[in-house]
């Protein structure tokens, strides 16, 4: 498994490169609109979490951290009442 370098910012800050990809195609940045379609990295399905190699954290419960630190809600799709 690849380790991930964490770039220090002048606050003394850790943040995660822009894209630590290195897949051929290269996967979706985290600000795409398919960023869950990148290539995961590290899986803790036990914890509920995904981090993919465009630095987005996935939950299971369709949630995600990117990033920049931005928060997108839960997006499951809805289910049909017959």
């Amino acid at each position: 498994m690849r380790s991930i370098r964490r770039d220090i910012t002048t606050t003394g800050a850790a943040r995660l490169p822009d894209s630590p990809c290195t897949h051929t195609p290269t996967c979706p940045t985290a600000d795409s609109p398919d960023r869950e379609a990148a290539v995961v990295v590290a899986g803790h399905p036990e914890q509920g979490w995904s981090l993919l190699c465009n630095g987005v954290l996935l939950f299971e419960d369709t949630g995600e951290l990117l990033p920049d630190g931005k928060v997108i809600a839960p997006h499951r799709p809805l289910v049909a009442v017959a």
